[in-house]
């Protein structure tokens, strides 16, 4: 499975996850894209024995775009640390229900996972063993039945734009996990992961990596035009675990 590759070098590897593709193995055994880009750089470079590479945060199954890993231990211990330290961060673009009530908005919530079942369940006050979740979101076109949303993350809560958007009365397109009316034709999330953006682990120079969906899908319900403009929305740092 060919998986494009927006940056590289000694330290870095930063790519576009194909929607459908795992972030890593579990016990469905799946093609996950940590076993995939392992064995794509011991092939490429010919490295005998194990190859490592850190992975450094999560997209959804059914999520697609900018995902970066570490190719050295000490990369990835200081991408972690960035990710603790706020100075990593993520946008994304997604394709929701309606119409939001505001074209943007700061959403301040609070969310609990159910690890059994795998979905999270938001609150508006302080819970028992929920933690705060908050983004904010920006409508960059509305259809009058869908708009597409830009979404800046500063915490990085498991499923988080999903339910918070939905929280909002806004399901992501083909979420019926949270919500979402079965849409025909879909089968993922219309979520994008647009950009990353976080400090060399060596340089300390400001990177940024970004991807555009493409017009499959939900994405071609807009114009190349409007993609582009939905996900060049600058990143904010992020803190917690980062994992939609």
């Amino acid at each position: 499975m060919p998986i494009p590759i927006l940056y590289e070098d000694n330290h870095l590897l930063a790519v576009v996850k194909p929607p459908g593709v795992l972030s890593q193995e579990d016990e469905t055994g799946d093609p996950d894209m940590l076993t995939l880009l392992k064995q794509d750089l011991k092939e490429r470079y010919d490295k005998p024995g194990n190859v490592f590479l850190g992975l450094v945060h999560r997209l959804d199954r059914t999520v697609g775009g900018v995902m970066l890993f570490a190719k050295t231990s000490k990369a990835a211990s200081r991408l972690s640390e960035a990710v603790r330290s706020r100075s990593f961060g993520k946008t994304y673009v997604c394709v929701v229900q309606g119409v939001p009530a505001k074209p943007s908005a700061r959403l301040t919530n609070f969310i609990r996972k159910d690890g059994k079942l795998n979905v999270v369940t938001v609150y508006d006050k302080p819970a028992p063993e929920a933690k705060e979740a908050v983004l904010e979101y920006e409508v960059a076109a509305a259809s009058g039945r869908h708009s597409l949303v830009a979404v800046r993350l500063h915490t990085g809560r498991p499923h988080q734009i999903r339910a918070q958007m939905a929280h909002i009365g806004c399901p992501l397109v083909g979420d019926l996990k949270y919500g979402a009316s079965k849409a025909s034709g879909m089968a993922d999330i219309a979520l994008w992961s647009t950009s990353v953006t976080v400090p060399h682990p060596v340089s300390k120079e400001s990177m940024s990596f970004r991807s555009v969906p493409d017009t499959s899908g939900a994405w071609g319900w807009w114009s190349p035009g409007q993609l582009e403009a939905a996900s060049a929305m600058p990143a904010i740092e992020t803190r917690g675990e980062v994992d939609r």
